[in-house]
């Protein structure tokens, strides 16, 4: 059976077993003994347990190639148009899977409008998506809510043996979480269609993006951010581990699940949107008293954007959590840069979730130790 042929017919097999399931039970049912052992279960085949060494790289998205487009969480139904003709205006081809068009917002039933679609559509788009040999690329849409409920009915094993550049932020932190453990390669935490790209966020939005996907920027390469936006070195040093993390709410949900991040060797990076400081307080806590923050060889810290607004009815300035930051991680003894423009600011600027790094605080910069994706060589252009 040649490569073609096994990826459709793994298709089949997912789209087939999903049907046949319905909405399966979420791991959310189970008891915490099931939990546990479903957990142990996926180490155990699969590897989960991370150290500081990177991930595999990815196939990179060659000129002219395919970006599958799906909305894993939230829906967007009534931009996904005009996100194609985005990505069509500068060469490339998309595939827009079903689950992007199915929740039209008058249609939308009550229960779930922050759905896009319902849980098995979504799935199989994902797993679609991966098996497609045409595909190059998948792009969500957006963020929103509703990737967790994904998470205990994936195949690692297809996603393993289909390993391509994956994008997304916010509420795609649990997928990069999952994908990163149990499929084992690099994704990016980087802009979304909808959110981002076709929105019109600054440069150097869609250049760092598609510098990283099409392989401009590998072993040796220096990420830094404009001088427009400056950083600030909470604690300075330099040290190399693998990248992890993403948004901070998604972080804190995902614990005590099998896909809790794996923090042992890592630069952590955190980033968040619409949380008030008390609240990123009691995340950052949280994270604290379960010991993700106790084996960390350095830390990125994001944008945290619409923290609020003061007495005044004016925005809080997000360098009023600097005080909080320093409290939390200057005990650590590692490097801490703080005001990293990837997430939900603007400009978004993308970084490859698993792969090694050097965190250099005092210079303000990033270095990759590893290529975060590989030439294709069977596949041309067009």
């Amino acid at each position: 059976m040649n490569r073609r042929t096994w990826l459709k017919t793994s298709v089949c097999w997912s789209a087939a077993a999903l049907l046949s399931a319905g909405c399966a039970p979420l791991i959310a049912n189970r008891s915490s003994a099931d939990q546990d052992q479903f957990g142990d279960e996926l180490d155990d085949k699969f590897g989960g347990a991370l150290d500081a060494r990177g991930l595999r790289p990815v196939p990179s998205l060659p000129p002219g190639g395919i970006i599958g487009l799906i909305a894993p969480a939230g829906p967007a139904a009534d931009q996904v148009d005009q996100g194609a003709a985005w990505l069509a205006a500068r060469g490339y081809q998309t595939r827009i899977f079903p689950g992007c068009r199915a929740n039209v917002p008058a249609a939308t039933p009550a229960a779930t409008p922050y759905l896009a679609g319902d849980d098995t559509t979504r799935l199989r788009d994902l797993h679609t998506a991966f098996a497609d040999p045409e595909v190059d690329a998948i792009l969500c849409l957006r963020g929103g809510y509703g990737t967790m409920r994904l998470l205990p009915q994936i195949d690692f094993d297809l996603l393993r043996a289909n390993p391509k550049p994956f994008i997304g932020y916010s509420d795609i932190t649990a997928l990069h979480l999952a994908l990163n453990r149990y499929a084992g390669f690099v994704t990016f935490h980087g802009p979304m269609l909808v959110s981002d790209l076709a929105a019109g966020k600054q440069e150097p939005t869609e250049s760092a993006l598609f510098a990283m996907l099409e392989g401009r920027l590998g072993r040796g390469a220096l990420l830094t951010q404009p001088a427009a936006y400056p950083l600030a070195t909470l604690n300075g040093g330099s040290a190399s581990g693998r990248l992890a993390g993403g948004n901070l709410s998604m972080l804190c949900a995902t614990l005590d699940t099998p896909y809790e991040i794996d923090t042992r060797g890592t630069i952590l990076f955190i980033e968040d949107i619409n949380e008030a400081p008390y609240q990123i307080d009691r995340m950052l806590t949280q994270l604290r008293l379960s010991g993700k923050l106790n084996r960390l060889r350095g830390v990125l810290l994001g944008e945290f954007t619409d923290i609020g607004n003061d007495a005044a009815g004016g925005q809080i300035n997000e360098a009023i959590l600097l005080p909080l930051f320093r409290e939390i991680f200057l005990p650590l003894g590692v490097p801490v840069l703080s005001g990293w423009r990837s997430g939900h600011g603007d400009p978004n600027l993308t970084l490859p979730l698993g792969a090694r790094v050097t965190l250099d605080a005092d210079h303000q910069q990033i270095r990759l130790e590893q290529n975060v994706v590989v030439q294709r060589t069977d596949k041309k252009p067009g």
